[in-house]
């Protein structure tokens, strides 16, 4: 990019295994595709457009969103185990995953997609609801509070992404994060890449140079999270999820302003993609925010350490 940002969209790899404690329905990772397809619940969408979400876990449900944009929510699993906490309800956004491709590709842009997480409320008869996004749907998150402030209870944002509130890392900023990881034995590398990028001359071999630094750890599990994500994005659904007219920051920022629940904003301390300055000035714009940096994790920080993870967020759901 020319403008000294790097434009990384990632949110989330492959699949987790994680326990198969599901209530109603078997959406468990690891069983057989066929099955997981059978016993998944689904719900109409306002245009007709059939959406599937999976259940993990007992207790007061909270909505999961997950990010990419337009990923398969298979990449979250049961984000470290915070099944055991609270019933996690995890949607499959339209276009992905279980869920039907929609008859109107504009109906992925995100600000349209606020409709289905308002769908999923009323299917599953909440008054209100705890909800919690990770990366790009943070964005979606941001825009439901904004217009369904009533309807949230409590909101966790795991490293999000800000493009719906106006906030943007620069290209030096990324440069200081990434010094954190200077002696890892592929940061020559991955560094040279990111400065290719920065200076708007990348290639397909310098976004997967730097890979190793959306994680806390590049071993065998990030490496294997890593390589699903391809198979796991709709593409046109990520082109179309921030089109013209996605995002109003100025509106959101005044909306946000005035929504005084809980708000748990919670960033890796070596995330490449959502730096945890930007996610600190993010936290600002809440009355009533918690800011916390995740030590020594990166966008996945159920992956990175799934027991500091797991305490963070289900101490603040409750």
């Amino acid at each position: 990019m020319n403008d000294g940002s790097v434009n990384v969209a990632h949110s989330g790899r492959s699949q987790l295994v994680g326990s198969c404690a599901t209530v109603g329905i078997v959406g468990c990772i690891g069983r057989n595709t066929a099955d997981r397809i059978l016993a998944m619940p689904h719900f109409s969408a306002r245009d007709g457009t059939d959406l599937a979400y999976h259940v993990f876990g007992e207790g007061i449900p909270v909505i999961c969103l997950p990010g990419g944009p337009m990923r398969d929510s298979v990449y979250l699993g049961e984000l470290g185990g915070l099944s055991t906490h609270r019933q996690l309800i995890v949607v499959d956004l339209r276009g992905t995953g279980q869920s039907a491709i929609p008859e109107n590709a504009a109906s992925y842009r995100c600000d349209r997609l606020v409709d289905d997480v308002e769908a999923l409320r009323e299917h599953l008869g909440l008054d209100r609801l705890d909800l919690l996004a990770h990366s790009a749907a943070a964005n979606l998150a941001a825009l439901y509070v904004a217009r369904h402030p009533e309807r949230v209870n409590k909101l966790a944002l795991i490293t999000p992404n800000t493009r719906a509130v106006g906030i943007a890392a620069t290209g030096e900023t990324r440069r200081e994060i990434v010094q954190l990881r200077k002696d890892e034995p592929w940061f020559a590398g991955a560094f040279a890449a990111l400065e290719a990028i920065v200076a708007g001359n990348a290639t397909d071999d310098s976004w997967k140079a730097i890979e190793p630094f959306f994680y806390g750890r590049w071993d065998a599990a990030a490496q294997a999270h890593q390589a699903a994500e391809d198979t796991q994005r709709n593409t046109q659904a990520a082109a179309a999820f921030g089109a013209e007219g996605a995002f109003d920051p100025q509106a959101t920022r005044a909306a946000l302003a005035a929504f005084d629940a809980p708000v748990l904003l919670l960033a890796g301390e070596t995330d490449l993609n959502t730096i945890p300055s930007v996610v600190a000035e993010y936290a600002e714009l809440f009355p009533n925010a918690e800011f916390v940096v995740q030590p020594e994790a990166g966008h996945y920080p159920w992956l990175d350490d799934a027991d500091r993870f797991v305490a963070t967020t289900a101490t603040f759901l409750g």
